[in-house]
């Protein structure tokens, strides 16, 4: 009867010890949010689409990019004159992220619309016109099964900033992440955040944190506070200095410089040589469409004729020069500046330079490279390229549209101009620049430093808890070890000991 107790007590106590370690241990369910950011840029819209763990770590989410759709047609403001179009351009997409996010968690997804230059230019350009586009995408998206919090028009500081924070968060500048640094590229130190530089279609923007950074022009200066840390970093946008917007410029410079001998013309056409085209290509603009754009309409002048012909001559040193007028170094009221009177501290760390600084260099095979190049080999490279005739050009980037296939030599020139003339990286420091297209599976970009930023709104949740204690967990194991090890030890004094006392027992 005793063993039968005893065998009944073991067997309990094992019972017990293996049902709590296994209740206290299983894995706990996934508690994954969403969220979704549209970035409608000058030519055309991405939406992505974002998921981190509900429990934050320092009121900060982890976020990472899980899918990206491009937006078939223009931007958002190439709707300006049908207004109502703008919306319905997005549905794709949303369609898209319907699939990609699980059906019960529609409802609480949040989905934000930024607007960067172009919309920024169409505001200047016809304000009516540009609500109009917001109000039809803010439709759209309402009507859409997500949480909707907003379409609205980002400032350029706050594309700038936050193209900073997702840079600096994917390369773990702002917690240590194993692997990254070895897995992605070598920039040089974890411990400090690594400046961000943007180049876009109709503006561009420059950020990093500085040592240097004085109080001079307060409106460069933007407050984070990431990861239980403080960050204050120097930001600026500068409008119409996108690469679609810089060639429109030069254009309408070029075209200043030279109205005089248009006036005189007894022809109705003219035509204007441009050494940032390839030798033998030929484009037709539209005088009166041209000098529409907010970017040139101070340069417009009566021309004799409706039409412009353009005659690419290929040649780079004339394209550089022809660039560099567009950056005006004459004044600067501060204690240093980059260009147009725009104040800038000393450049500082290492920059990651994404968006069009990336495609445009990665198409000329200049990122390729584990290091980065030495500006003398990218400058050859460059003048290289634009130096090969149109037709030859067009056989070898046949797969490629010829509207961009058209611009890269005078992108890549421009990239060189800007950071050369307007920003003053040298031979020695050019090597600090990172071309950066994607950093693991997200793309370098506003979108997703906008999402982290964002995650701070959302207040932070109680994490999914193991159904006892830790207290309780350990006491439980406890009693059941005491119990199962009292009973074990029971047993061998009753098989252990002298016979006398087992007589005396029975």
């Amino acid at each position: 009867m005793i063993l039968v107790i005893l065998g009944f007590l073991s067997a309990l106590a094992v019972i017990a010890l293996i049902a709590v370690a296994v209740t206290q241990n299983q894995p706990l369910p996934k508690n994954i949010k969403y969220g979704i950011v549209l970035d409608a840029g000058s030519s055309h819209t991405n939406l992505y689409v974002y998921e981190w763990p509900a429990e934050k770590e320092n009121d900060t989410g982890v976020v990472q990019q899980v899918e990206v759709c491009k937006v078939e047609g223009p931007g958002i403001s190439g709707y300006s004159h049908a207004t109502e179009k703008a919306g319905p351009s997005l549905e794709q997409c949303l369609q898209q992220a319907k699939e990609v996010i699980p059906s019960a968690q529609h409802k609480e997804t949040p989905v934000y619309l930024g607007a960067t230059a172009g919309m920024r230019l169409l505001r200047r350009q016809n304000e009516s016109a540009a609500d109009e586009v917001l109000s039809s995408v803010g439709n759209t998206l309402r009507s859409a099964p997500f949480s909707f919090q907003g379409a609205r028009i980002i400032t350029g500081e706050e594309e700038g900033a936050y193209g900073w924070i997702t840079i600096n968060y994917l390369l773990g500048n702002f917690k240590q992440v194993s692997g990254w640094k070895k897995l992605l590229y070598t920039l040089r130190s974890l411990s400090e955040t690594s400046g961000a530089l943007d180049l876009g279609g109709a503006s561009t923007q420059i950020t990093f944190v500085s040592k240097d950074l004085s109080s001079e022009s307060p409106e460069n200066q933007l407050y984070f506070r990431l990861y239980g840390k403080d960050y204050q970093v120097y930001t600026h946008s500068f409008l119409c200095y996108g690469k679609d917007q810089a060639l429109q410029q030069k254009l309408a410079r070029d075209l200043q410089a030279t109205w005089i001998d248009f006036y005189f013309q007894t022809v109705e056409n003219g035509s204007l040589p441009d050494p940032c085209f390839h030798k033998g290509y030929e484009r037709t603009i539209n005088i009166n469409e041209f000098f529409k754009n907010p970017c040139t309409s101070d340069k417009k002048k009566q021309l004799p004729f409706s039409q412009l012909y353009i005659k690419g001559e290929g040649d780079y040193q004339k394209c550089r020069e022809s660039i560099q007028k567009l950056f005006n170094k004459s004044n600067c009221p501060f204690s240093s500046c980059s260009f147009n009177g725009i104040y800038l501290p000393p450049l500082q760390g290492e920059f990651g330079a994404f968006s069009a600084f990336y495609f445009v260099m990665n198409f000329l095979n200049l990122t390729s490279e584990p290091n980065p190049l030495a500006l003398n080999k990218v400058t050859s490279t460059i003048e290289s390229f634009c130096a090969q005739p149109w037709q030859e050009v067009k056989t070898a980037y046949h797969h490629i549209k010829e509207k961009y296939l058209s611009e890269y030599c005078f992108s890549g020139a421009y990239i060189l101009s800007l950071l050369e003339n307007g920003y003053e990286f040298t031979e020695n420091n050019w090597q600090k620049i990172h071309f950066l297209g994607k950093i693991g599976s997200s793309d370098a970009g506003w979108t997703l430093g906008y999402m982290l930023n964002l995650t701070n709104m959302i207040p932070a949740e109680e994490p999914a808890r193991p159904p006892l204690s830790h207290g309780s967990y350990v006491g439980l194991m406890v009693l059941c070890s005491l119990v199962l090890v009292s009973v074990l030890l029971f047993a061998w004094l009753l098989f252990h000991k002298p016979k006398c006392l087992q007589k005396g027992i029975v």
